[in-house]
């Protein structure tokens, strides 16, 4: 797979859950990832500089993700790098580099954890994986509340 990548590192916040107007869960969060580095003069080990990375998940992974992971918590991020550009009030332009996530999880390095597997009923709600991306900023124009389903008349 092109862009793909693995960051390790800690929540900088809860992640934040949104729906688009379609219903679409996605949850934009973000990871900092500080390498340890050996400092030759000293011989002992330092931080690095850090490296703070945008991701966003879609759908039943997006749910999982808010309702199970909070800030400080240590995560394996599996994703596609993505690029974005826009032109800003001022006109200057600008871009961003954010980490479309396949998977996500706690690292088990430094923690434990229980999972708990969800049984599946019904229509599969999708495979977690972000919508053919258009161009638009689905999270500007996305909601804290899931949309009501329009009822079959």
């Amino acid at each position: 797979m092109a862009n793909e990548m693995t960051v390790v590192g800690n929540l900088t916040a809860d992640p934040e859950l949104r729906y688009t107007d379609k219903g679409v869960a996605m949850a934009r969060f973000t990871v900092a990832s500080t390498p340890r580095v050996r400092d030759k003069a000293s011989n002992e080990y330092r931080d690095g500089e850090p490296l703070f990375l945008t991701c966003t998940a879609w759908r039943t992974l997006a749910e999982h993700l808010a309702e199970s992971l909070t800030k400080g918590a240590r995560v394996v991020v599996v994703g596609r790098l993505r690029q974005s550009r826009w032109e800003d009030d001022k006109g200057e332009k600008r871009s961003m580099i954010q980490l479309d996530v396949d998977e996500v999880g706690p690292s088990l390095r430094f923690a434990t954890a229980k999972v708990a597997k969800l049984t599946r009923s019904g229509a599969s709600t999708g495979d977690g994986f972000a919508p053919a991306f258009d161009g638009d900023d689905a999270w500007a124009s996305a909601s804290s509340e899931r949309p009501a389903l329009a009822s079959a008349a």
